[in-house]
């Protein structure tokens, strides 16, 4: 993920590289500085090198040790863009996962149009409450936040009244792979299925389908959000990346485009959705084909 290296990646080394110019200026070697703070000689060299991202209380006391508290304010800020970056999952969801729906809603007040490109999942936007609860199941389990599952899923539903307002526009674009991978049961598949279905019809979402024969222009690496003009957002394993370099959001918008051109629309898009629920209402229809050899 070039854009993660270019914007998380260069801000870390950035912040790790003026707090090494901190220590030489005060003439203290990484050990000195490891010893003065009780820390492990490895933690500076981490930090410095950009290997891992230091805390509030790290960015004081590296200041206070070499006589720079005149740098802190500047430094907790360039952290903090870095934070805002890089948000860790095991961070934003340690409130629980209703409290960040309520993130992404304050997002959502301003934003008028959404962009969507998504090659495993559907997007949260557009599930149906069973198919998100499974995946706030997933995200509990994975992350081993708090359970706040039943609250999240009404938090996320409100969320999808926007696509109701005149005032926004949606285009979602998803792979054929998304709609068959094996992410949640196949009746909650099916009836996830029926909502892409519905939502083809509704006059400010535009939902593009790109079936496995399409030749691509470009590769489907991963998921990612345009909102707007204004910020890229990528979920990750690790981290929810917000991507707001003007150069990052015009790359994505290039690469949205073209996926945007090799993906079918309408009644296309309707006839690839019913294949997929064709195939897995046969298959739900006929338990003993899991065991055919």
């Amino acid at each position: 993920m070039n854009s993660r290296i270019t914007s998380v990646d260069e801000a870390r080394n950035a912040l790790g590289k003026r707090l090494r110019e901190l220590r030489t200026q005060a003439r203290l070697s990484g050990k000195e500085l490891a010893e003065s703070l009780s820390w492990p000689p490895s933690k500076i060299s981490k930090i410095e090198n950009g290997r891992q991202t230091p805390t509030d209380d790290d960015i004081r006391g590296w200041t206070r040790a070499t006589n720079s508290e005149n740098e802190t304010e500047a430094l907790l800020a360039a952290l903090h863009t870095l934070e805002l970056q890089h948000a860790e999952w095991s961070r934003l969801l340690k409130a629980g996962m209703k409290s960040h729906q309520g993130s992404l809603a304050q997002q959502d007040e301003k934003t008028k149009l959404y962009r969507g490109f998504d090659n495993t999942v559907i997007p949260g936007l557009i599930q149906t409450p069973d198919y998100a609860r499974a995946r706030f199941a997933q995200v509990v389990m994975v992350h081993k936040v708090p359970n706040d599952i039943n609250d999240a899923v009404r938090a996320r539903m409100q969320r999808q009244e926007m696509l109701y307002q005149p005032d926004k526009r949606f285009h979602f674009i998803l792979t054929e792979a998304a709609l068959r991978y094996r992410i949640v049961p196949v009746d909650v598949m099916l009836a996830q299925l029926d909502r892409l279905i519905a939502l083809t019809s509704m006059r400010n979402v535009r939902l593009g389908v790109i079936d496995f024969k399409t030749q691509y222009v470009t590769d489907p690496r991963h998921g990612f959000w345009l909102l707007d003009n204004d910020l890229v957002r990528i979920e990750t394993y690790s981290a929810e990346l917000n991507l707001r370099q003007p150069q990052e959001i015009e790359l994505y918008g290039r690469i949205f485009e073209q996926l945007a051109s090799v993906a079918s629309y309408g009644g296309s898009a309707r006839a690839i959705i019913t294949r997929v629920i064709q195939d897995l209402a046969e298959e739900a229809a006929d338990p003993a084909r899991d065991f055919e050899v």
